[in-house]
């Protein structure tokens, strides 16, 4: 037998080897562990809260629990006002905060009206954003549209009121609108009005806003890039428009979140979006960031604009933590 022909053996043997290797193995680095410490390393100091929501995994309910007595019915009505109340603000020249604690809802303005992002709850939108938009001097009869990112009461609650209102026009996906027109439990449900196509533009006086159907959250979450100006000087605001995993989770699910997260990137990239906002103020830092623009002072830098690669790092760390959360179903 030549030395070739030895060689030969050897490597057939070793690939048969290798074809024996179960092909639903995963590479060592393809682990729960493993995504979670990119997660981790993407998140840095910035964007903690949304690490901490999406990569901790729910606590296993003990199994005493099973035995304990039920927890007390929630009370009918709204929750107190106490609760979910906060102060409208400025944040760019032409976007202004007017959600609630923990709820965002976010106030474009063109020279043509205003553009609504996510409507918060039926119980909140007419002390809120319409309250909100009169203590900041702005007219909300003006209110044109409301890009609602996903079907979700605590962003489609409040569209009822406003189409009913001020016939504002409201925007869903096609898959969201319809997901919405099957819940039967939301007390406030908009009619079904303009369908947000992937990549359409929105366009209201001298200002042009860029939505992408980005299914993960929901079927048809919506993402949304938003011109913004600071003093004058553009910049370029990222709505990333559904965070958590409270979807039944399945692999495929999460294999389209993944996706989702990943063309964002790109496009967020591409456009050099340097301004993160999201629709919960744990997710992009609103809880400090809103009370800093109170005391910012001129020259000072806004809170708000974080650069383009804090921007994919937020989305890196909902890829790798969806990640993590998909090799869990194991």
């Amino acid at each position: 037998m030549t030395t070739s022909t030895r060689r030969w053996i050897s490597a057939a043997g070793f690939a048969f080897v290798v074809a024996l290797v179960p092909i639903s193995a995963q590479p060592a680095s393809d682990t729960v562990d493993a995504h979670v410490a990119a997660a981790k390393a993407a998140a840095r100091q910035d964007h903690l809260g949304l690490f901490n929501r999406l990569c901790t995994p729910e606590p296993a309910r003990p199994a005493a629990a099973a035995t304990q007595k039920p927890a007390p019915p929630r009370p009918a009505g709204p929750p107190a006002k106490s609760t979910w109340e906060a102060d409208a603000v400025k944040v760019f020249d032409n976007l202004y905060s007017v959600g609630e604690k923990e709820y965002s809802a976010w106030a474009v303005t063109t020279s043509d009206g205003i553009i609504i992002l996510d409507t918060i709850f039926e119980y909140s939108v007419d002390s809120q954003i319409v309250g909100g938009l009169r203590k900041l001097g702005l007219d909300p009869t003006t209110i044109k549209y409301a890009i609602v990112s996903h079907g979700h009461r605590d962003h489609s609650g409040g569209a009822q009121f406003l189409q009913d209102s001020f016939k504002t026009r409201v925007l869903l996906s096609a898959a969201d609108w319809d997901m919405l027109e099957k819940n039967t439990r939301d007390p406030a449900k908009p009619k079904r009005d303009i369908v947000v196509t992937d990549g359409q533009k929105l366009t209201l006086g001298n200002q042009t806003l860029t939505l992408y159907v980005t299914p993960g959250h929901t079927p048809g979450t919506v993402s949304t890039l938003v011109p913004v100006f600071d003093n004058g000087k553009p910049h370029l605001a990222a709505a990333w428009g559904g965070t958590a995993f409270n979807f039944t989770p399945s692999k495929e699910r999460f294999k389209i979140y993944i996706d989702s997260a990943r063309r964002f990137s790109d496009i967020v990239a591409k456009a050099g979006a340097d301004v993160l906002i999201a629709n919960h103020t744990i997710f992009d830092g609103s809880k400090t960031k809103l009370p800093a623009m109170a005391s910012r002072k001129p020259g000072d830098p806004h809170p708000y604009v974080i650069g383009t690669e804090s921007v994919r790092r937020y989305l890196k760390v909902a890829e790798e933590c969806a990640a993590a959360a998909m090799l869990r179903l194991n």
